[in-house]
């Protein structure tokens, strides 16, 4: 007999609308005076928003976004040094203000707890927050390889890779290293690709990023924050050392270290955004059909596996694997990760106690089978999701319509 209580819901990943290409850009010294001049004239306006928005709400009157976009015409009008700037990323910017404002609004109107919340939109300082800038069709255009924008500024992009159809809009920002980008909006396109006839079922730990019913696909920890941990310390200590006094301005040598650790924390975030997307393009390409657990690793933040688990990246991991699902035309379903490592995967049978993390073996209470934990818990989201071949009694599931799991 199946498990007790009410069966976990199986989510199915549907098609997405729209993907994001990001590339590198290259910013003469001409350039990026003019990039920094026009975002100061759009934080001026972001401000000017907050306190009219602010004013509005003492006096009991209404601040949408017809009435910032009048402001906007007005402050224009009578300020050449605004009137100077393209209007494209101006008029985004007051329309991002609206939505951020109306989604505060929202939250507090659905009484949503105060942790829960969106937070009102407040001041942009200029040393506070990085430059960002959106530009919509009209705003910009692709010449020669190059990008330029409305204004007169041109850019040149390191093309990594080709975009696959015309971009509706672009964002070109700066990080928090000095390195600038462009983030194109295209259409996703769907690229099926030719039937595995295999499916495969995967859980998420800690010891192993992933494990999964294929030996072959199972994904090692691959410790990129512990083989970093002395360049860190390192830069910590150089930190610590050259930190200013209460008042005092930071020395070079401080700029210097801070920089380093995080051109360093950077790098590897990306390494491990590198090791999960390459993963998850050879489970997609293997496999028709994909179980996933639906973890949620945020509750580790606040256990002694915080380290560990934060060097995983299991939710970045995830998501690669479900985006690169939904690119790609293969079914991924995410099961809900309740009792899965109780169940048993061939008989179904459910242990009355949770296993402790520290056994790393299940053994059935009914069939007396053993198996690795995480081997038989990613049986289980194979189960759960109706795509063994076998099923738990030896019979074929109406919803399976495979023939070969991995």
């Amino acid at each position: 007999m199946r498990g007790r209580g009410r069966v976990p819901e199986v989510k199915e990943v549907g098609e997405g609308g729209h993907a994001r290409y990001t590339y590198r850009l290259r910013v003469s010294s001409t350039a990026r005076t003019a990039l920094l001049t026009e975002w100061d004239r759009c934080r001026w306006i972001w401000n000017e928003c907050v306190a009219r928005s602010r004013k509005a709400h003492r006096e009991g009157e209404k601040c949408g976004p017809a009435v910032l976009d009048r402001m906007l015409t007005a402050a224009r009008a009578m300020t050449p040094w605004l009137a100077a700037g393209s209007s494209v990323p101006q008029q985004q910017l007051v329309r991002d203000f609206g939505k951020s404002r109306a989604k505060a609004l929202k939250d507090i109107r659905d009484r949503l707890p105060v942790r829960q919340r969106a937070r009102m939109p407040g001041h942009k300082k200029k040393h506070g927050c990085d430059p960002t800038l959106n530009y919509t069709r009209r705003g910009f255009r692709l010449k020669g390889g190059r990008l330029h924008l409305a204004g007169g500024t041109t850019l040149t992009v390191v093309w990594s890779r080709d975009l696959p159809a015309e971009p509706s809009s672009v964002r070109v920002y700066r990080d928090s290293l000095g390195h600038w980008y462009a983030s194109f909006v295209v259409p996703a396109e769907a690229r099926p690709l030719p039937a595995a006839g295999r499916v495969i079922g995967i859980d998420w730990g800690v010891r192993e990023t992933a494990t999964t019913t294929s030996d072959a696909h199972d994904l090692p920890h691959p410790e990129h924050g512990r083989k970093a941990k002395a360049k860190l310390a390192r830069y910590d200590r150089m930190a610590a050392r050259r930190r200013p006094e209460k008042g005092q301005a930071a020395s070079r040598g401080y700029r210097d270290a801070v920089r380093l650790r995080a051109k360093t924390y950077r790098k590897i975030a990306r390494q491990r955004q590198d090791v999960g997307r390459k993963w998850a393009k050879k489970v997609v390409r293997d496999h028709d059909a994909i179980a996933v657990e639906d973890f949620r690793p945020k509750f580790l933040a606040k256990s002694t596996m915080a380290r560990k688990a934060a060097d995983a990246a299991i939710g970045a991991t995830k998501k690669a694997l479900i985006e690169m699902g939904r690119k790609h035309g293969r079914d991924v379903r995410l099961v809900h990760p309740a009792h899965t490592t109780m169940d048993c995967a061939q008989c179904g049978a459910r242990t009355k106690h949770a296993l402790p993390l520290s056994e790393r073996t299940y053994t059935c209470t009914a069939g007396k089978a053993v198996s690795p934990r995480d081997k038989n818990s990613a049986r289980v989201m194979l189960i759960r999701a109706g795509l063994d071949p076998a099923g738990v009694e030896g019979v074929r599931p109406p919803g399976a319509l495979l023939q070969e799991a991995a």
